[in-house]
């Protein structure tokens, strides 16, 4: 079974801790104890350590050895339609999972009104179920949260690679949409219930976007989540 993976804030002297509500999270609900091992990382590297010591309110790490650094894997941002916040967060927690990169919450047209302004409160929510998702999948680091934007901030976006994605039938379907080479990044985006208003396909269609399908289903929008980015891993595995 694989080690726990664990982040610190730094690894100084080849000593680590960890503080406040994640060190009462591992004493009290994970029940650590000295002696045992687990993996740390300061989101740059990452190290085989044994608990030392534990109370409520510290847990303290010595180091056994460094791993080697592992390749740094695509970088890929993840523009999601805000949706009601249940199954906003199950998107998050899943595309952590899936080594997104980067996840910016957006306020299309079709989002429900009043959750642009509601998910400004959820955004450190937020960070706190990525941080817990990306240890539980043994990231080298989490993947980034960032406060809510529209849609008309979201659109001028730089990736190499710019998806949206749309169940209209002219779509390619998204396994043959790309290829990445080294040092390529990718973007997706992913509307709401209800799709995209025939304002943002514009957008779309006048920028440099180019529209992608996962098939036949209209899915919903955390569905689409783990499709597109189960569909992302594969070609980047391709690609390596």
């Amino acid at each position: 079974m694989a080690r726990r993976r664990f982040f610190v804030p730094e690894v100084r002297d080849n000593r680590a801790e960890i503080s406040g509500d994640d060190a009462h999270h591992l004493a009290r609900v994970l029940r650590v104890e000295p002696g045992q091992h687990y993996e740390i990382t300061d989101s740059r590297h990452v190290w085989l350590a044994m608990v030392e010591t534990v109370d409520k309110n510290r847990v303290r790490f010595g180091v056994v050895e460094q791993f080697e650094d592992a390749p740094e894997p695509p970088r890929v941002t993840l523009y999601l339609a805000l949706i009601k916040f249940e199954r906003f967060e199950w998107a998050v927690e899943k595309a952590t999972e899936l080594a997104v990169t980067k996840i910016v919450p957006v306020n299309a047209a079709r989002s429900d009104r009043g959750l642009f302004e509601g998910a400004k409160k959820r955004v450190e929510r937020w960070r706190r179920i990525s941080k817990e998702a990306s240890e539980q999948s043994r990231r080298s680091r989490p993947a980034e949260i960032a406060d809510p934007i529209l849609f008309t901030q979201a659109v001028c976006d730089t990736s190499t690679h710019r998806i949206w994605l749309d169940e209209n039938d002219r779509a390619h379907p998204l396994i043959r949409g790309f290829t990445l080479k080294p040092g390529d990044t990718t973007a997706f985006m992913i509307g709401p219930e209800g799709g995209w208003s025939d304002t943002e396909r514009a957008a779309f269609e006048n920028g440099p976007w180019t529209p992608a399908s996962l098939g036949p289903s209209v899915l919903r929008a955390e569905t689409a989540v783990c499709a597109a980015l189960s569909v992302f891993a594969q070609i980047a595995t391709e690609a390596v």
